[in-house]
């Protein structure tokens, strides 16, 4: 049964087209993938379905009928629920309160009946096998728990379609398949299921049918299995495949930053040793949990680290905060760049400045018209897509959120970058141009280490590869290594 339909929808966004010719057909039992670049319409196509955002053009047909939701409460009174990629959970409320949050059992009173909120959502939890407490509190579960209680809230409400924006985004591989598991479930029982990912080995393991959005058309859509992989990416990025990951290996210079012996006891990180060299891109590779983000935080000052040694262009130095770490000339880009990365609610510009704004303010006051220009030209320098350098940061797409992330740090003209899970959320257009600015900072004579998850990148975008397990180094690889001989280091006490 065809579920939804949405035909030639249109929306703008200001000065900003993020829609023309928006299509997509869903059925019960099916999960049908959205794909496309950052940018490429599927977050927006998507909340107007949800009820979140209202379309400007173009016609949506919900089992059949012409049909225009208001809001998401409307949608999911019809059957249509969104699992977010950002939580919009309560933290301080349980797993039992969060699944019925605004559609609580009341007494005659007006008082909410806890107990039974309890008794249904235990019953909800059992009848999915989900690996729930319904009495924990949400702020205790881990990424991929707080997944499964949107769910929850979802298919407890009767939902017919699901959609899921991104929804292993931030999940480790075992996680991953327990909501594969899920939603392999919920489509046994007749749910269609909308799932966007930027993972493309994630599509064939979960995925029945496909569209793809490019610059805010669809640029294709049919069953998974009648196209291959390469060619699902030339329709989302509107080029071959080939050229994506090639760049030049060029032997590494001299180092500008060591580490030797750096134990760090709060994050169980011990005896780590290791050098960053100008020109060379360093990749970082190991299990979640290995200590990788950890040995960031140290270097950047974040976690005092308790014995050993930095150095820096030969020089010993004591990094105590992110501030001296600055000063020293390093960048952090870190995983979680809406969190600890971007003032959301600051103009691109403010962003792009933040970390040097000594440097456009002359006797102690702030240079608009010195800030817009400079910001104006790194967003030119990086192609970034925005319709203005006073566009909020906050309404950027997660490969344009991490230039701007970027740009701040080649303002400050650091020298030693830290990018931390550089291409988590973002697209495979967007992780090229990353992997190009990360390119030209390297022939530029800065030095850099990439900790990714993503082995492919590692093994193709790094010139050497350092491997992590357990708050230590397991050992180094040339480039050319293979995610074999990665992983072989990854679950080994040492190198062999």
């Amino acid at each position: 049964m065809e579920l939804l339909r949405l035909e030639n929808i249109g929306k703008r966004f200001g000065g900003v087209t993020a829609l023309r010719d928006g299509n997509l057909i869903v059925s019960g039992g099916e999960v049908h993938l959205l794909l496309g670049e950052n940018g490429a319409g599927k977050s927006t196509l998507v909340k107007i379905a949800a009820g979140i955002v209202e379309r400007d053009s173009g016609r949506m047909l919900w089992k059949g009928s012409e049909a225009s939701f208001r809001s998401p409460a409307e949608a999911a009174a019809l059957g249509v629920a969104m699992v977010h990629q950002e939580s919009l959970l309560a933290p301080h409320l349980t797993v039992a309160e969060n699944i019925y949050l605004g559609r609580e059992e009341r007494s005659r009173f007006g008082w909410v009946n806890r107990g039974m909120i309890l008794e249904q959502a235990r019953r909800v939890i059992e009848q999915h096998q989900f690996p729930l407490d319904p009495d924990a509190r949400v702020g205790s579960l881990s990424p991929a728990g707080k997944q499964l209680v949107e769910i929850c809230r979802a298919v407890c409400h009767g939902s017919s379609l699901l959609i899921f924006d991104e929804p292993t985004s931030s999940l480790s591989h075992s996680e991953t398949e327990q909501v594969f598991r899920i939603v392999r479930a919920l489509k046994a029982r007749g749910m269609g299921i909308v799932y966007i990912t930027h993972r493309m080995d994630e599509l064939r393991a979960i995925g029945d049918r496909v569209t793809v959005l490019r610059d805010g058309v669809t640029v294709h859509s049919g069953a998974l299995a009648d196209i291959p992989t390469d060619r699902l990416i030339t329709h989302m990025v509107g080029r071959d495949v080939a050229a994506i990951y090639e760049r030049e290996h060029l032997p590494g210079g001299e180092p500008l930053l060591e580490l030797r012996n750096v134990s760090v006891k709060a994050s169980r990180l011990s005896n780590i040793s290791l050098s960053l060299r100008s020109g060379e891109i360093t990749g970082m590779a190991g299990l979640i949990g290995a200590g990788r983000t950890e040995l960031c935080r140290a270097i950047f000052g974040i976690d005092p680290i308790d014995s050993g040694e930095i150095r820096i262009a030969g020089r010993p130095v004591s990094i105590r905060s992110p501030r001296e770490a600055v000063r020293h000339g390093i960048a952090f880009v870190t995983e979680d760049r809406q969190i600890s990365g971007l003032a959301l609610r600051l103009p691109i510009a403010a962003n792009m400045t933040l970390a040097n704004t000594e440097r456009i303010s002359p006797f102690g006051m702030l240079n608009l018209t010195e800030q817009n220009r400079e910001s104006e030209a790194l967003g030119r320098k990086l192609r970034l897509k925005a319709a203005s350098t006073a566009q909020l940061a906050g309404t950027l797409s997660g490969g344009n959120q991490q230039k701007v992330v970027i740009a701040k740090w080649l303002f400050r003209q650091a020298r030693i970058f830290l990018f931390d899970e550089p291409t988590r959320g973002i697209d495979i257009g967007a992780k090229t141009e990353v992997f190009e600015i990360m390119s030209e900072l390297a022939r530029s004579g800065a030095a850099i280490l990439m900790v990714s998850s993503e082995l492919p990148e590692v093994v193709q975008v790094a010139d050497r590869i350092l491997v992590m397990r357990q708050g230590s180094i397991s050992g180094e690889l040339p480039h050319g290594a293979t995610q074999e001989q990665i992983m072989r280091l990854a679950v080994m006490e040492s190198a062999a």
